[in-house]
């Protein structure tokens, strides 16, 4: 099995998104977390993952849905890999936020995937094909329990930042990748910090319960982590540290 990451490019959000336990902004933040412009810039990933002939998109990016020349590089990244578009039968969706399902349809307005047979994402989220994405809408699958989508990528319903995030655990025999999209969104806190939420959790506490069960999993022997809004190269190792976490982070691939 081989994973192929590339980076989408950045996003920037005001530092005032990161919330203590009682959801307000945080009086100051660590000098371990880097400001671009008084904001933070937050790395947006995708991953490709195959085994054999098959393969799994996991996330799309944001395509030009937010006019920003730092985005959308999704399909600049397939080719640099090798990949053509039309080996991408499945693509699995953690959340329904632009810069995660966008890329389903390319800035021209067609579909990005011409052989797309399925598309995965929270029953939760399914409402966001409406629109642009309506031409997708008869390849979705809502997602409502853990549920197997090949035979070696499994979603898991992950409520809290939406009603529908999921992550998708991959099992190789080097070990266990769990990708996720906004269980983190900044790792030079959120890490080190656990119960620091982000404003646009739409359920604080449950996406800060559900990123502390995933943290304790990832904390375990063979098990890595690759996120939407990880730094570059977004595949990492999780350990156990004091009252939080470290992230060491790796060459992909790792199977």
């Amino acid at each position: 099995m081989r994973e192929v990451l590339r980076e989408q490019g950045y996003g920037s959000s005001p530092a005032t998104r990161l919330r203590d336990e009682d959801g307000r902004p945080l009086d100051e933040l660590p000098a371990a977390v880097p400001l671009a412009d008084d904001n933070l810039r937050l790395s947006v990933n995708a991953f490709f993952v195959t085994a054999g002939t098959r393969s799994v998109l996991i996330d799309t990016g944001a395509s030009n849905a937010w006019h920003d020349p730092t985005m959308g590089l999704i399909y600049d990244a397939l080719d640099e890999a090798g990949i053509d578009r039309a080996q991408v039968t499945d693509v699995a969706i953690t959340h329904r936020h632009e810069d995660h399902v966008s890329g389903l349809i390319a800035p021209d307005g067609s579909e990005a995937f011409p052989e797309l047979e399925r598309v995965w994402i929270g029953s939760g989220d399914t409402s966001v094909f409406t629109g642009r994405l309506a031409p997708i809408r008869d390849r979705v699958v809502p997602v409502s329990e853990t549920v197997a989508i090949n035979d070696w990528t499994t979603a898991i319903p992950t409520p809290g930042h939406t009603p529908g995030h999921t992550v998708y655990d991959v099992r190789s025999s080097t070990g266990r990748l769990l990708v996720w999209g906004d269980t983190v969104n900044v790792p030079t806190l959120q890490f080190e910090q656990p119960n620091v939420s982000w404003e646009l959790d739409g359920d604080q506490s449950q996406a800060r319960a559900a990123r502390a069960a995933l943290l304790k999993q990832l904390a375990q022997p063979q098990c890595f982590v690759a996120g939407a809004h990880l730094d570059s190269p977004g595949i990492a190792r999780v350990t156990a540290a004091g009252d939080g976490y470290a992230l060491e982070y790796l060459a992909p691939p790792i199977g």
